[in-house]
């Protein structure tokens, strides 16, 4: 479900029409890949020890794997956009840039924050929070190698959130030409 929202904003973004919107599009393409590669390999280290990947098959997993618990956190947190990750600055200048095109779409992708923070909330809770499920109660933490496969992804998602300017200057060039050629283009194809 948050790959949907994910990309509700890329087409947001796009639809609007407008450098800073665009720019948050690409951005959150980019993001996307990070934060999903993420909460895929936390899943895969999950399904790996318990077998399954039923929400209603845990609980207390924070006492249990707490290590793991810290790592699902953080990225969940950045799906969500909490600000500081990569997710929140994409979804800023998606809103930002959307507004003036689309002011009502705007408003109901914001929305569609909070309703991706309620469910992605929720799952955090019924997984790792509450009484320890005690068919679990000994599963291992996450090892080393797992950490060492994350550890690059959590990088980027920290990094973008906390100092976005690079990846921004690159795509900055690219929106940029674009909307000169579709603009130019358009311009043309309009005055035949």
């Amino acid at each position: 479900y948050s790959s949907i929202s994910h990309m509700g904003f890329v087409l947001l973004g796009l639809a609007a029409f407008t450098p800073q919107a665009m720019t948050g599009a690409l951005l959150q393409m980019f993001n996307h890949g990070t934060i999903t590669a993420m909460l895929f390999l936390l899943v895969g280290v999950l399904y790996d020890r318990a077998h399954h990947r039923e929400i209603d098959g845990f609980g207390g997993l924070a006492l249990t794997m707490p290590v793991y618990s810290t790592w699902t956190a953080f990225a969940f947190f950045a799906a969500i956009g909490l600000p500081g990750l990569s997710g929140f600055v994409s979804e800023v200048l998606v809103l930002l840039g959307a507004w003036k095109t689309w002011p009502a779409f705007t408003a109901l992708g914001a929305s569609g924050i909070i309703l991706g923070a309620g469910y992605m909330l929720w799952t955090l809770q019924r997984v790792f929070l509450g009484p320890v499920n005690e068919k679990y109660a000994g599963l291992p933490d996450i090892g080393p190698r797992e950490a060492l496969t994350l550890l690059p992804l959590a990088i980027l998602v920290l990094g973008v959130g906390i100092y976005p300017g690079p990846i921004l200057e690159l795509m900055t060039s690219s929106v940029g030409q674009l909307l000169r050629h579709v603009t130019r283009d358009g311009a043309m194809l309009a005055g035949l």
